[in-house]
C-alpha cells in the first residue's frame, strides 16, 4: 500500500479544517471560526518567521503544527525555534501522521541554521514520549510558563 501523506504548508483555505484540530488540542471554547478567527489564522500564516505545516492525507488535513524561526544575537546569529500546537486528529493517532510532520518541522528548523529547537508539551498530554523519541529532552532546561488562561484539563 502507498503512503498517501504529504506534508505541505497550511493555507488559508485549511482554516475550517485546522481550527478542528486546535479544537482538540485547546478546546472548542479557545477557538473563533468567525470573522476574527479566520483573521487570525491569516495573521499567523503571514507573520515572518513562521511557518503551518500539516499532513494532509485522503484531501483531510490529518496533523498540524506550527514552527517559529526567530531571530538570535548569540550563537553568533544562528536563529532558533520553537515548536507550538502540535496536534493529530485522535482517528489518526499512532498511523505515523504525527512523526511526520515533526520530523519534517524539524529538517526545516535546521535547513534554516537554528542552533537550537524547542517546544512545550502539556504534563497531562500524554506526549513526552513521543517527542523524546523524536530526539528532545529535558535534561539541559526546564520548561516554565506565565499563564493568563487556565490551563487546559486531560481529555483522552
Amino acid at each position: 500500500m502507498t503512503d498517501s501523506r504529504i506534508v505541505r504548508t497550511a493555507l488559508a483555505e485549511d482554516f475550517e479544517q485546522a481550527m478542528r484540530l486546535y479544537s482538540e488540542l485547546a478546546g472548542d471554547s479557545q477557538i473563533d471560526l468567525g470573522p476574527d478567527g479566520r483573521q487570525l489564522w491569516h495573521d499567523v500564516l503571514a507573520h515572518p518567521g513562521t511557518s503551518v505545516y500539516c499532513v494532509e492525507q485522503a484531501g483531510q488535513i490529518a496533523a498540524v503544527t506550527t514552527l517559529h524561526v526567530l531571530p538570535n544575537t548569540t550563537y553568533k546569529g544562528r536563529p532558533y525555534a520553537l515548536i507550538e500546537n502540535v496536534v493529530t486528529l485522535r482517528r489518526f493517532h499512532k498511523q505515523g501522521a504525527g512523526r511526520l510532520l515533526m520530523e519534517h518541522v524539524i529538517d526545516e528548523a535546521w535547513q534554516q541554521d537554528c542552533y537550537k529547537i524547542m517546544l512545550l508539551t502539556g504534563q497531562l498530554a500524554g506526549a513526552r514520549g513521543f517527542y523524546e523519541r523524536l530526539g528532545f529532552s529535558a535534561d539541559e532546561k526546564y520548561g516554565m510558563t506565565l499563564r493568563r488562561i487556565p490551563v487546559r484539563q486531560k481529555t483522552r
